[in-house]
């Protein structure tokens, strides 16, 4: 088998930094390879704001919050086009206020290009890019245990839930499921939400104790993912070798903490303590350019807090193979505690030609 079928992540990821100008702003991208992005996240990193996120199967000007579960803001200008190597921004919206930095996270899908999928019981639509192990489609509920269509081909490692509309009040939560995580269980009902802080819960009406599978995901009676006409998005991502990677890690509350192997050297790294109540964190390789630098910063992915400064969140290690956390935190390393984390990659440890790569 390959070390990996992605020589150059920056085809299917890339991170880009930027300041805000209250007017038209065009953000491009500076990866090796060109990127017309699909799925975008941001956040301000210098004052408190929400977290945004835009894609191309909803379409442009429609906002959903990680850090929140409300419906989707449609009356925004925000990200309002998609380009060919970025996404241009309008003026008057919290993504683009004029001094403010920000950061994007962007994950390439299909191109803006949909299919209509009937794997489940529910009807969906869907971009897949299966080389980088990526999906997201669009469904509407139909009240009782129900069945969705995701495209991977394969069991997702993740998922993403979030519901768009009123419908079902205001139990929209960002619902996240991990089915191959040890803590989560493929035939399980376990869960933690996007936007909250709590740890890892079981409730049957979300996945309704049946198993993801190679074409569906189960969803049940919560509100949060199913309810009669409610409108929801979701996002999937199965690990692919090299480039992604989706898994878990046990912290032993020390400042040499554990080493997380993923194959690759990461470009984002997103942690969450199953076990307990605390933030999300997330780290990015633009943000952080030397190991242990005063400069890396996290982001909370459950807070609308500006970047985090301080030093005890940012002693971890980005590695050509993995990451090394350096604190005693309950965020990221309590002795014995279970951890969730998706990664992906800066560049592959090995190439697809067996060549390593230049080490950290």
């Amino acid at each position: 088998m390959a070390y990996t079928t992605i020589d150059d992540p920056s085809a299917h990821f890339q991170i880009a930094t930027y300041t805000g100008n209250a007017n038209f702003n065009t953000i491009t991208n500076d990866g090796n390879s060109v990127l017309a992005p699909d799925f975008v996240w941001g956040k301000c990193r210098t004052t408190t704001k929400t977290h945004y996120v835009y894609d191309t199967i909803r379409g442009t000007e429609k906002r959903i919050e990680p850090d929140n579960s409300g419906v989707e803001d449609t009356g925004t200008n925000g990200l309002y086009i998609f380009q060919s190597d970025g996404f241009k921004l309008a003026s008057g919206n919290t993504e683009n206020d004029d001094g403010e930095s920000y950061v994007a996270w962007q994950w390439k899908g299909n191109g803006g290009t949909t299919s209509s999928n009937t794997d489940g019981n529910i009807t969906t639509t869907l971009q897949v890019n299966s080389t980088a192990g990526f999906s997201m489609g669009t469904y509407t509920g139909i009240n009782g245990y129900k069945t969705i269509g995701h495209g991977l081909g394969a069991i997702p490692d993740l998922v993403m839930i979030k519901g768009r509309g009123s419908n079902g009040g205001a139990a929209q939560y960002w619902v996240v499921g991990a089915p191959n995580h040890t803590n989560f269980g493929n035939s399980a009902s376990k869960h933690v939400f996007l936007d909250t802080t709590n740890a890892v819960m079981n409730n049957t009406t979300i996945w309704y104790n049946t198993a993801f599978t190679t074409t569906t995901i189960p969803i049940g009676t919560h509100a949060a993912i199913n309810t009669t006409d409610g409108t929801y998005v979701f996002y999937a991502f199965k690990n692919i070798k090299g480039y992604s990677r989706i898994g878990h890690y046990t912290g032993n509350g020390t400042s040499n903490g554990p080493f997380v192997y993923t194959g690759f050297k990461p470009a984002f790294i997103l942690i969450k303590n199953l076990d307990a109540t605390q933030v999300w964190i997330m780290y990015d390789i633009e943000r952080k350019s030397f190991n242990q630098d005063a400069a890396v910063n996290s982001i909370y992915a459950s807070e609308t807090s500006a970047e985090y400064t301080g030093a005890s969140y940012h002693n971890l290690d980005i590695l050509s193979n993995g990451f090394k956390i350096r604190l005693t935190d309950a965020s990221q390393n309590g002795s014995g505690v279970d951890y969730l984390y998706m990664a992906f990659a800066h560049n592959p440890f090995v190439t697809s030609t067996g060549v390593p790569t230049t080490a950290q």
